[in-house]
């Protein structure tokens, strides 16, 4: 047989690529880089109220901006992966939406205006982790489930 009539690996992720990205996979990506900005955008402003603002303890506040933007990369990175088709992007997309999921349960516990944040962090998280498990995303991002890894190779 030819080469051409027995396509490599190469040949079908370069297939896979040209084809149009789900919209599943691009709507995850979207409310993983929505968190990710908010983190960012909260970290800034915490940097902010430290530097600028009087708050209670200055360190604590420069502490908590310099770690939210850092956590902030995490669903960023993601995001670009995620974009791009590639298959290791899904587990940050996931671990982000897992650690979202305890910081939803305590805003809701929360007496404040914390609920109503609470409640758009748990929607968002848990669609973003419907979207990511769903076989579209993950045929999309070249996943094999367990025991398909050598599929591909036969």
């Amino acid at each position: 047989m030819s080469a051409e009539q027995n396509p490599t690996s190469e040949a079908a992720e370069a297939a896979d690529e040209a084809a149009p990205r789900p919209g599943r996979l691009t709507a995850a990506a979207a409310l993983t880089a929505l968190e990710g900005l908010t983190l960012a955008v909260g970290g800034v402003w915490m940097l902010a109220e430290g530097f600028a603002g009087e708050p209670d303890d200055r360190r604590s506040a420069v502490t908590g901006g310099i770690t939210l933007i850092v956590l902030a990369l995490l669903p960023l990175i993601a995001t670009r992966g995620l974009l791009g088709r590639r298959g290791w992007s899904r587990g940050p997309a996931v671990v982000t939406q897992i650690m979202a999921l305890p910081v939803a349960y305590n805003l809701l516990q929360a007496d404040s205006m914390a609920i109503p944040a609470g409640i758009a962090l748990a929607v968002v998280a848990v669609a973003a982790l419907v979207l990511l498990v769903n076989p579209a995303t993950t045929q999309a991002l070249g996943i094999k489930g367990p025991g398909r890894a050598q599929d591909g190779e036969r």
